[in-house]
């Protein structure tokens, strides 16, 4: 009989290169200089980043942030430098569900530090924690077929291609067409 579970979560996780940890209102102005400096990377792929963050939504989404993260309902983590100076992007996981339990890892990099790997080391050091510490069943990470490199990070990290789903959501950038999206998983 599988029963739910209430695992200890890590307000911060290490990485040889990264520093993983918990959002925090403070974050708010780094947090959209990265954004915005990312938008035009970022619209194609991410239906959050269609317009200009401003510092008051980010004060407003890094407070649910927090709150999502304590009654474990998202735990999203925002990725810095090690000595924590510069907001290199963010990942975590949402979609839980803890009586399975289960959930998807989502990632981002700001422009500025993208193609050094740091995606797909934060997602190797997330998909340990989940299917390590936290006791996870199934983990999944979902993308657009069209989006190569986010589709490149998974198959590295030994996932599987679960499915790609047919008209599956909204492209971000093109209300009018529809996407799919890969689903890949690691179990146990």
């Amino acid at each position: 009989m599988l029963r739910p579970v209430t695992p200890v979560l890590p307000a911060e996780v290490r990485t040889p290169r990264l520093w993983l940890r918990r959002p925090d209102p403070a974050d708010a102005p780094a947090l959209v200089s990265a954004v915005n400096a990312s938008l035009p990377e970022l619209r194609p792929w991410m239906h959050w980043a269609q317009a200009p963050q401003t510092l008051e939504g980010a004060l407003e989404n890094l407070r649910a942030a927090a709150e999502r993260f304590e009654s474990r309902e998202t735990l999203r983590y925002h990725i810095w430098n090690p000595a924590g100076t510069e907001l290199l992007g963010s990942s975590g996981f949402h979609a839980l569900d803890w009586r399975v339990p289960k959930g998807e890892i989502g990632y981002w990099v700001a422009t500025a530090h993208t193609g050094q790997g740091y995606a797909e080391e934060v997602a190797r050091a997330l998909t340990a924690l989940a299917l390590g510490g936290l006791g996870f069943r199934r983990l999944e990470i979902r993308c657009d077929p069209a989006n190569s490199r986010s589709a490149r990070i998974p198959a590295a990290l030994g996932y599987r291609l679960d499915a790609q789903l047919v008209n599956d959501d909204v492209c971000p950038a093109e209300p009018g067409r529809l996407r799919d999206t890969l689903v890949f998983s690691r179990v146990q």
